[in-house]
């Protein structure tokens, strides 16, 4: 089957005459067993690159993906196209509908699980009993360098998954991978060599456009603003669950012919997935939100991304716009700054991995218990009570500890030489990565306050060369709102009948285990 030429297959599977820049490149390297890194723009299709192969090859594609949010969403999309092969493991099922999915395992083309799932003993033990992993897959794999080193070590342990699957061919697909994480990514996997598809990531029909005011009022009174003129899908960052909350009430008041929702992690899991499947149906016109919405959206019809608040990189910045006209249709990234705004990512960043005093007290904590208590370690729930620390913090020193050899085996293995040599190196681990991030972070700021083209600058440190806007470029070129026209984009996703739109709706709530 695979000697079929490739587009009769793109036809016959998903309906596509030709293929997106990039997606036949990448999926012949796979299908030559080939190890691929592949960059390409947000909503060009990337899913198609590991969705592909599912079709035409033998054995089971496993896809890594780090959001439960984009694991149902995309095994409900996939089901939506009759790709019925598929399935999501995930921390939201429960114990039976586990077992079903354990006991179908050889009937799936797609497994989607995130990185901790690979840390379960009984889901390798069933993979590897049940199927034959053909294609391994890291979705969003900037995340292995993005979150990884933090506070998801999962991400650097799946060079151990991947060994105990066989060392199938990887593929680790992302839209925001600058060339050093890049490098990263392929020497957290383990393979040092693998082949690079690199396409151009900036969004030409993407508009950029800054705005400096005094404070969160004059924010929040010129978004009204702009949404009276502009009553067009939005996405609004906030940087605290709080302001979320408060900014969709105030929006909400004032703005009463919106539909205006918020969504942060605090949220009850049912009530995430019911808001973003209401503003995925064209149900919700305005979300207020933290970063934790966005990754698992893929609604074509986004005209505006807007950050009330700044995030902590450039490539978070652009993850998060990208979100906007998948569709190819004119859409706008509005971003406001305000005096102060830069302590909030410098705070995060300084509080996102321990201090030097917590380090010390945990490797202090670690040796009393081995001398005096036992040197099997406890669960790590009995760990982070008993060293008062955070799940994320407590995740973050383990890794580092049992990477410097203090813990083994789930074993505490204690001398004064690696008590000194652990803390000496993770201290200097927290403050090269601290100092990596504060340079991510200068960079969005100057860009914040360019006086030269907007698009050029964002854009100078993943690529040498643009594309040609295909409307309005940056308010340092040519962009207005006033000049941006949205009546023509409003009729065009507006929908046909009462029909159609009950159809889309229903079928957004199909079940996404195997039927």
């Amino acid at each position: 089957m695979i000697n079929v030429p490739l587009e009769d297959n793109l036809k016959k599977y998903f309906g596509f005459d030709s293929f997106r820049e990039g997606q036949k490149e990448i999926i012949e390297d796979v299908l030559k067993g080939e190890d691929v890194i592949g960059i390409l723009p947000t909503g060009t299709g990337k899913s198609l690159c590991y969705q592909y192969p599912a079709a035409v090859m033998d054995g089971t594609v496993l896809i890594v993906s780090p959001l439960i949010s984009l694991m149902v969403d995309q095994v409900k999309q996939l089901k939506q196209q009759g790709f019925k092969r598929v399935a999501a493991i995930n921390s939201f099922l429960d114990r039976s509908q586990k077992k079903k999915v354990y006991d179908h395992l050889e009937s799936y083309q797609l497994i989607y699980c995130s990185p901790e799932m690979l840390q379960n003993e009984i889901f390798i033990h069933e993979l590897k009993q049940r199927v034959t992993i053909s294609l391994f897959v890291v979705d969003e794999a900037h995340c292995i360098s993005q979150w990884g080193h933090e506070f998801r070590t999962d991400y650097l342990k799946l060079h151990e998954a991947i060994t105990a699957l066989d060392n199938p061919t990887l593929l680790a697909l992302s839209a925001t991978a600058p060339f050093h994480v890049q490098e990263d990514i392929s020497q957290q996997l383990g393979r040092p060599h693998m082949k690079k598809r690199i396409y151009p990531m900036d969004r030409e029909n993407i508009a950029f456009t800054i705005e400096h005011v005094a404070n969160m009022d004059e924010k929040l009174n010129r978004i009204q603003s702009v949404l009276t003129t502009h009553p067009v899908p939005t996405m609004i960052y906030f940087s605290s669950r709080q302001w979320s909350e408060k900014a969709a009430f105030t929006l909400s008041q004032a703005l009463p012919h919106l539909r205006i929702a918020y969504y942060h992690g605090g949220m009850e899991q049912m009530d995430r997935l019911l808001i973003q499947q209401q503003f995925m149906n064209d149900q919700l016109d305005v979300i207020c939100c933290t970063s934790a919405f966005g990754m698992g959206v893929n609604k074509s019809n986004i005209r505006l991304v807007i950050h009330a608040h700044l995030p902590s990189q450039v490539e978070s910045f652009l993850q998060e716009i990208g979100r906007a006209g998948r569709d190819g249709e004119q859409s706008v990234s509005l971003t406001f700054y305000a005096p102060g705004d830069s302590e909030i990512p410098k705070t995060f960043i300084r509080s996102e991995l321990p201090e030097d005093r917590t380090v010390f007290q945990v490797i202090q904590s670690l040796h009393r218990m081995a001398l005096h208590e036992s040197e099997i370690m406890p669960s790590d729930v009995e760990m982070e009570g008993k060293l008062e620390i955070s799940e994320v913090q407590w995740r973050f020193l383990r890794f580092q500890l049992e990477k410097h050899g203090m813990i083994q085996e789930n074993r505490i293995v204690v001398n004064e030489e690696k008590m000194k040599h652990s803390y000496d190196s993770i201290i200097s681990f927290i403050q090269e990565r601290t100092l990596v991030k504060e340079k991510k972070l200068q960079s969005l700021l100057h860009w914040l306050h360019q006086h030269d083209c907007l698009r050029k600058e964002i854009y100078s440190s993943f690529q040498s060369s643009l594309k040609e806007p295909t409307g309005f470029c940056c308010d340092r070129c040519d962009f207005t709102f006033s000049a941006w026209d949205i009546n023509s984009l409003m009729k065009a996703h507006r929908p046909t009948d009462w029909i159609t739109e009950l159809r889309m709706i229903f079928r957004q709530g199909d079940d996404y285990e195997m039927e």
